[in-house]
């Protein structure tokens, strides 16, 4: 089981930067978004790719094909700890620039753009 301080080594960005990015086309930046599809449904950002962290055993062996490891990496959740743990588990495979969104698709919708559902 990871500990809060594994956690606190995973550089984050805030979802003002976010949205700033994306308005400004974020193309250098690979997006992630690992919340389950019927999560997506519900609230989402299309920029972000889905891969739920549900199907870990299915992509985990395949996602440096998927993703190239030396671009930055932002990973996105509902509120920040399954990117998180995602955003380690990249740390530790050969991604060099990974960063957690904080707060989620929740903050998001917070702070950013109230028209996105919150659940």
């Amino acid at each position: 089981m990871m500990s809060a301080q594994d956690f606190s080594s995973i550089p984050e960005i805030d979802v003002e930067t976010v949205a700033s990015q994306l308005q400004n086309g974020a193309t250098s930046i690979q997006l992630l978004d690992v919340r389950e599809p019927q999560e997506v449904e519900v609230a989402s950002l299309s920029s972000f790719k889905n891969i739920p962290l549900s199907e870990f055993p299915e992509w985990s062996t395949t996602i440096g094909e998927q993703l190239d490891q030396h671009q930055e990496t932002w990973v996105m959740c509902h509120h920040g700890m399954r990117s998180a743990q995602v955003c380690l588990w990249l740390s530790q495979n050969g991604f060099t620039n990974v960063k957690n969104v904080s707060g989620g698709i929740d903050a998001y919708s917070l702070k950013v753009d109230p028209s996105i559902p919150r659940y």
